[in-house]
Formats: C-alpha cells, sequence, structure tokens
C-alpha cells in the first residue's frame, strides 16, 4: 500500500470528517438544533463504520459509506438552501429544532464579532434569555457560518465518495469471497 493510495486518502478524508461533524456536532448542541444533531450522530457513527471497512477491506462497509455520502451530500444541500431561503425554505422556520424548542443557530448571537445588548426585564436581569437579547452587528452574519459548515462538509465528502466509488470498483471478489 503507497503513501498516497486511494485507502490512504480515504482515511484521511474519514478522520477530516469525522473532526469536522464534531465540530458541528458541538455547536448545534449549543443551539439546541436538534434535526442537525441526529443527522450528525448518525454520520459520525457512518463514517466511523466506512473508515472501519477500508482499513479492514471490508467492502460492504464501503459501500455503506458510499449510500450515507450521498445521503450526507443531499442533507448538506437542504441545509445550505434553508438558511439561503431558497426553494421556499425559511431559515426562521422550526424545521431544525423540530418544533421542540425556540432556540435558533448558536452562531446567531455569538458569531464572530458579534455585539448584543440584552433587554431590560426584571425576571430576567442575571440570566441569558436568547429571545430577550438582540444582535446589534456581526462581521459575518450566522447564516454563512452555517452555509460554510456545510460547504466545508460537501468539500470533504465529495473526494472521499470519489475515493470510495474507486476502491469499491478496485476490490477483488476473493475479498468478499469468505462472506459467501
Amino acid at each position: 500500500m503507497g503513501c498516497c493510495s486511494a485507502r490512504c486518502m480515504l482515511i484521511l478524508l474519514c478522520c477530516v470528517q469525522l473532526i469536522t461533524a464534531l465540530e458541528r456536532q458541538v455547536f448545534d448542541f449549543l443551539g439546541y438544533q436538534w434535526a442537525p444533531i441526529m443527522i450528525n450522530f448518525f454520520h459520525i457513527i457512518m463514517v466511523i463504520l466506512g473508515l472501519f471497512g477500508v482499513i479492514q477491506y471490508r467492502t460492504r462497509y464501503v459501500v455503506m459509506y458510499l449510500l450515507w455520502t450521498m445521503l450526507w451530500v443531499g442533507w448538506n444541500v437542504f441545509v445550505s438552501c434553508l438558511y439561503l431561503d431558497l426553494g421556499g425554505l425559511s431559515k426562521d422556520s422550526d424545521i431544525l429544532t423540530l418544533g421542540v424548542s425556540s432556540h435558533r443557530s448558536w452562531w446567531r448571537d455569538n458569531g464572530p464579532g458579534c455585539e448584543s445588548e440584552s433587554l431590560p426585564s426584571a425576571g430576567w436581569q442575571n440570566q441569558q434569555n436568547p429571545e430577550l437579547s438582540t444582535v446589534l452587528s456581526c462581521w459575518l452574519e450566522y447564516q454563512y457560518i452555517e452555509i460554510l459548515h456545510c460547504i466545508v462538509q460537501l468539500l470533504v465528502s465529495l473526494p472521499g465518495f470519489v475515493y470510495a466509488c474507486y476502491i469499491v470498483s478496485t476490490s477483488s471478489d476473493e475479498e468478499d469471497s469468505y462472506y459467501k
């Protein structure tokens, strides 16, 4: 196995996917966005199984990773369209929180360079309630940060898909003959 073989590249891409997915998972937890939390969780599991399949020469796991990657690309395109308000979608809808909470993206109030002003209220003087604070200005608006997360995931997933297709197409029947 060479230094830059398809297997090594896919292992590297899977590791980068895990790191970026874990980072995204943390910020989705901070924003109580339940749909992305569940999808990210499944993504982490599928990437780990795909990584196992590449390392252990298990073609079936790599095929499962391929199928999941197609769904993952679709999810990231959907989230991008949602935050860009394309196709009748709205970033102000409760789709990502599954209607369970009134929270939004963590980046909405805590993005880079965001200045917020708390509204005076007797009941909430010592607590930070996202509904009682107003973001005055941000260096980069939250929807663009979320879209950048999607773009990073797409930029890592698409080469991973190509490498996984190559690995599956070049795998010999001898590798799977044990399971037949």
